[in-house]
């Protein structure tokens, strides 16, 4: 008796069978040609990738002259749902700098999935082991000057943009938005679809539109009023 008959009299169904093989092939098979597309890309691009890097379908990369985008070391780019764990991904990951002076830094072992980063003329660094859940988005400007509505189209407002940092094993609810000049500190939680507008302490709780601390580790009893975080 071979070792597929063993399965099936043990409950195994083929289908199930079937269905373990499909997800353990399409997950080598687009971790292994996602890795190599994007190395590919960062070569050619001066993206500069730490030891293991590692990309789950294609990944967008656009550097202007001038700008810089550093991953670390084992950092984790997901772009597909069929990686994806806990949603469908909205878009593919992706990092664009503008220069000169514009930086795109990820610290080791950070995961991100179906993140959108754009730095224009800022910096936004992410830290140690930050968790990104599907479909977020950090920016560093407004991309248009805020008065007079008239000149919007041909007035950049430059001068308004904000760094973001982002501190060691944060973790961002899925659909979230993190806006420029926000600071997060190390281990806290942003709730899915969060906006986030100002910093939040370590180890802190926040969600909402905007977002708002909702409770800390250091504190002894929870913030009033209403939200949860997923």
């Amino acid at each position: 008796m071979n070792m597929l008959d063993k399965a099936l009299e043990r409950g195994i169904t083929p289908a199930n069978i079937l269905a373990y093989l499909s997800q353990i092939t399409l997950g080598r098979f687009g971790l292994f040609w996602g890795t190599l597309r994007l190395r590919v890309k960062a070569h050619l691009l001066g993206v500069s990738l730490g030891r293991g890097v590692t990309a789950h379908g294609s990944v967008g990369l656009l550097r202007w002259p001038g700008g810089e985008i550093r991953l670390g070391d084992g950092v984790s780019l997901i772009s597909s749902w069929r990686r994806a764990t806990a949603a469908a991904l909205n878009h593919p990951t992706r990092l664009r700098v503008f220069g000169p002076g514009a930086c795109i830094d990820i610290g080791p072992d950070c995961e991100l999935s179906g993140t959108s980063i754009t730095a224009r003329s800022q910096t936004i660094r992410l830290g140690r082991g930050v968790l990104l859940a599907p479909n977020c988005v950090i920016v560093d400007s407004d991309f248009h000057a805020l008065w007079p509505p008239e000149a919007r189209s041909a007035d950049p407002g430059m001068e308004r943009d904000r760094p973001v940092v982002i501190e060691d094993y944060a973790w961002i609810g899925m659909n979230s938005i993190i806006l420029k000049g926000v600071t997060i500190g190390r281990g806290a939680i942003i709730g899915a679809g969060s906006v986030v507008t100002h910093d939040v302490p370590p180890l802190c709780l926040a969600a909402g539109v905007p977002a708002r601390v909702l409770c800390c580790l250091t504190c002894a009893t929870p913030s009033t009023g209403s939200g949860a975080a997923t």
